[in-house]
């Protein structure tokens, strides 16, 4: 007997601490709902929790009142988050309360090879835990993005071509040897849900799509709470949905990809004559700022996006659609038609509106997500020197 209410309290326990790594930080009202358990429960353990140095607490205000935030606390270790893209590796430490303590972006050259890029990595890993006063050894995990679909049991990209120069690599295994600290991979538009829905615009939902436009189009998907990757990794990879059967070969080998319609060069080339060569982030720029060529890319952009989006939405039913990526900084010039086409297109837009906003993290969705993704994979219960090697998500 006396066995089992200790098994229980310490459940009871870890449901809490739980709660509070995912959210990065609840109120005791908050917990009480995340975890199921009683105010009187909730509140005798978050006691237990501080007096253990595991979490907390200070004031706060929800709802225009006073209450007390429990989070967990610093002394228990950091984590970071890698952020590898097609022209540009981000990495962050952070605290196990989501809260970023360091940041650096550096340039990566086109079809930029796996074994330099992550060696660049590791020590930028070292040189931000080495800027906050820390030292590898309370780096409880790494959590790392890739452009392409991640297969989860190896954290090896599955599609060959995607991203040049990493095929076969097993970026967890590589990266953790590197650091001698546990590495978790996943794809970049899986980690965007998981920030989203953890902290970000589909934390109140069950059920969402989070689609990421930019240099490429990608999408995560959100059932019942938590990201479903497939079983190879490859599910919302609708980048490389066919949508114009005589397009030009996508990078997956396949023809007409979407990617191949309004991925960054499809989206440049036409704009080349008139404004000259132009980034992503210029174009975003000047649709902003009114210019009427660069709104008419965004804006064509948001409706074939949409169209494909509204395929995936009528098979499985979202509560809401979170966009982010680059062309998400254009607001209602992308949004507004990419709503539209899910209007005309999903028929339970009839039955229950579907939802269609913009990220809350932003551009900095997927980087919040690969500091969740290790964070998921910490146990607060063991000391940070004890972690072992390796791993993948």
């Amino acid at each position: 007997m006396v066995g089992s209410q200790s098994s229980l309290r310490e459940a009871n326990r870890a449901r809490v601490v739980d709660a509070v790594k995912r959210h990065g930080g609840l109120t005791q009202v908050e917990l009480t709902g995340a975890t199921g358990l009683s105010p009187a429960t909730v509140s005798t353990i978050v006691k237990e929790l501080v007096a253990a140095e595991l979490v907390e607490v200070r004031s706060t205000v929800r709802s225009g009142r006073r209450a007390q935030l429990v989070t967990l606390a610093h002394r228990v270790g950091l984590v970071a988050g890698v952020l590898v893209g097609s022209r540009h590796l981000s990495v962050v430490v952070a605290d196990v309360s989501h809260e970023v303590l360091a940041e650096q972006v550096l340039p990566l050259p086109a079809e930029h090879r796996a074994d330099t890029s992550l060696d660049r990595a590791a020590l930028l890993v070292v040189d931000l835990v080495e800027r906050v006063g820390a030292d590898l050894g309370e780096v409880l995990g790494i959590g790392v993005g890739l452009p392409a679909p991640v297969d989860a049991s190896t954290g090896q990209v599955t599609v060959r071509g995607i991203l040049r120069g990493w095929d076969g690599v097993p970026v967890a295994q590589v990266l953790s040897k590197r650091l001698a600290r546990p590495v978790y991979v996943d794809n970049d538009a899986n980690l965007g849900a998981l920030a989203e829905s953890t902290v970000g615009a589909a934390r109140d939902v069950h059920d969402a799509l989070y689609v990421r436009a930019g240099h490429g189009v990608g999408a995560g998907i959100v059932l019942g709470g938590r990201v479903h990757r497939g079983a190879a990794g490859t599910a919302g990879e609708i980048g490389h949905v066919q949508v114009d059967p005589a397009g030009n070969i996508c990078s997956c080998g396949s023809r007409g990809c979407l990617d191949t319609v309004v991925g960054d060069r499809a989206l440049l080339e036409p704009l080349r004559s008139s404004h000259g060569r132009l980034t992503l982030r210029d174009v975003v720029r000047l649709a902003n700022d009114g210019d009427p060529g660069c709104r008419e890319i965004v804006a064509d952009a948001g409706t074939v996006i949409g169209g494909v989006v509204a395929g995936l939405a009528t098979s499985l039913n979202p509560q809401r659609v979170v966009v982010g990526g680059v062309l998400a900084g254009t607001g209602e010039v992308f949004l507004d038609p990419l709503r539209e086409a899910l209007r005309r297109r999903t028929l339970l837009q009839q039955v229950a509106p579907l939802e269609v906003v913009p990220a809350q993290l932003g551009t900095r969705a997927e980087l919040e997500g690969a500091v969740a993704l290790a964070l998921a994979h910490t146990d607060v219960f063991d000391r940070p020197d004890e972690t072992t090697q390796g791993g993948t998500s």
